[in-house]
């Protein structure tokens, strides 16, 4: 995908006559982390940038113009999509929609119905199809850990008809009973809490600094600075400590879903 700071990076590098490799242990980085600067997939701490600039004797250019940490991102999860594939643990928050690796075929399509401006069936088959790849991720029975942290709208909102939601929630049941997911809900009882704004991804990787990504409408943002991550990992945790225990959500997950197959 590129960008215009990965660009210079790359060109530094090479007229350096330096492999991503020996930059890497030059700056005290990895070779993906490098390779994903490069790439525009990722914003390097200040540090790394310091440290970039120290190897490549560029002075404080890569410091300098480091791009802003928060700024929104063009096409936003096809910059999250290959990371999620990376990932040793993810932890999500929803706010409104099952989150879309723990989506079933139905309740996804159900989703991908209600974009603005319409698309076509191909189109939202097409999108389907790429929403079930990534639940993949969970064929594996061990990595990524998963959590999920759901708000009580999560459950009762209706998505696709009663049939789907049955569906859709068992399949969360099945995900917690299996120990393949850990979720817990945040009732509506509970009143305000930290993440009430959107909807927050957090990512952990073996061999690249964790980054976190929210979403709000028609808007995504990739959270890479080390001090924002750090924030929105606090305020996960904050309002994961307000949830109800594992077990306690497995019964009230399995009680909406048996409610739901029942009005059906």
């Amino acid at each position: 995908m590129g960008s215009i700071y990965g660009d210079w990076l790359k060109e530094q590098r090479e007229t350096a006559g330096l492999t991503q490799q020996q930059l890497a242990d030059m700056a005290i980085m990895t070779r993906s982390h490098i390779a994903h600067i490069e790439a525009g997939r990722r914003i390097p701490s200040k540090e790394d940038a310091r440290r970039l600039d120290a190897a490549l004797n560029t002075g404080n250019v890569l410091s300098s113009f480091l791009p802003q940490d928060d700024a929104a991102v063009a096409d936003y999860f096809e910059v999250v999509r290959p990371l999620e594939q990376q990932t040793v643990r993810i932890a999500e928050f929803a706010l409104s929609f099952v989150p879309g690796i723990l989506q079933t075929e139905r309740y996804a399509r159900a989703v991908l119905s209600t974009s603005f401006p319409p698309v076509s069936d191909e189109e939202r088959d097409r999108r389907v199809v790429t929403r079930l790849e990534r639940a993949k991720i969970l064929d594996d029975p061990v990595t990524p850990v998963v959590w999920a942290l759901l708000d009580e709208a999560v459950l009762r909102r209706i998505v696709g008809g009663q049939e789907v939601m049955a569906e859709q929630i068992t399949h969360l049941a099945q995900l917690v009973e299996s120990n393949r997911v850990r979720v817990h809900v945040l009732p509506f009882g509970v009143g305000a809490y930290q993440l009430l704004q959107g909807m927050l991804t957090l990512m952990w990787f073996e061999d690249q600094p964790p980054l976190a990504y929210s979403e709000g409408v028609h808007v995504g943002k990739v959270h890479d600075s080390p001090g924002v991550v750090t924030r929105l990992q606090g305020a996960y945790h904050l309002a994961l400590s307000d949830a109800l225990s594992l077990k306690e959500s497995l019964a009230m997950l399995k009680a909406i879903a048996k409610d739901y197959g029942r009005r059906h």
